[in-house]
């Protein structure tokens, strides 16, 4: 079994000292790599450094939408001129996108068009952040003719939602939240939708799974998701791991998962 975590912030703090106890577990469980998202021009280099110190993680550099206010225009030309250079292991723009209950929706869009538009000019994927904004996100990426391919991350959505979204060249990122079964609605979703939309992701070491204390998920718990998901939809866990590990290859592109 291979399994690719396709959303996690390896690179905060919080697992300063433990990755390669982390790493190690992980692998016991499956886990052969990982992609750790940028949020804010700060992080950048941490961000690869991560990725770089260890085999199987790849990387994405952006500007979150909790963040934007702490950005200027000079960011987004010097994260142009890094994602022109193709760094090495760097597969995707984002984390990007916008977020209802943080900050306002106004002074999100510009960023996230900006984002978008970037992606698209150098054939990048996009790993987009929508709370409360599924709808807003497809109607972006409607109007600025997006084309390439997408995921949408920590999806906790309508079926209807998602089937627009994939429409619109989205992968749903499946998490922790399918594991708490008061998540009825994006439960009744990820049963449904086509099995070649889905990825698997943690978010770690937040959207932690039914059982682990909010702020302690970990890469660790990527075959909980797993099996969760595999009793959702009533398939097998080793059918539904090379399908989503094919899935994630399909969306990143640039990344060889071995």
């Amino acid at each position: 079994m291979k399994l690719v975590d396709a959303h996690c912030h390896f690179d905060f703090p919080g697992f300063e000292g433990r990755r390669v106890s982390e790493l190690d577990a992980a692998s016991e469980a499956g886990i052969i790599g990982l992609v750790i998202p940028g949020v804010r021009r700060p992080d950048w280099e941490r961000v690869s450094n991560t990725a770089l110190a260890h085999s199987g993680l790849f990387y994405c550099l952006g500007i979150h939408p909790w963040f934007v206010a702490e950005h200027s225009a000079e960011d987004l030309d010097v994260l142009e001129q890094l994602l022109t250079r193709q760094p090495d292991r760097c597969i995707a723009v984002g984390e990007c996108g916008l977020d209802r209950l943080h900050g306002e929706l106004a002074s999100q869009r510009p960023w996230f068009d900006a984002q978008i538009e970037l992606a698209s000019k150098l054939d990048y994927p996009l790993v987009i952040h929508s709370v409360g904004t599924h709808d807003e996100v497809h109607a972006t990426l409607r109007r600025r003719n997006w084309s390439g391919k997408a995921l949408l991350h920590g999806f906790s959505g309508s079926y209807q939602q998602a089937t627009k979204l994939i429409g619109q060249g989205c992968s749903i990122g499946v998490g922790g939240v399918i594991t708490h079964p008061r998540a009825r609605k994006t439960r009744e979703a990820v049963a449904r939708l086509p099995l070649e939309s889905l990825v698997l992701e943690t978010d770690a070491p937040d959207m932690a799974p039914e059982g682990v204390a909010a702020g302690g998920n970990s890469p660790v718990y990527l075959r909980q998701i797993l099996d969760c998901l595999a009793e959702i939809r009533g398939e097998h866990p080793e059918y539904l791991a090379s399908a989503l590990f094919s899935n994630t290859i399909a969306l990143y592109g640039r990344a060889l998962w071995q």
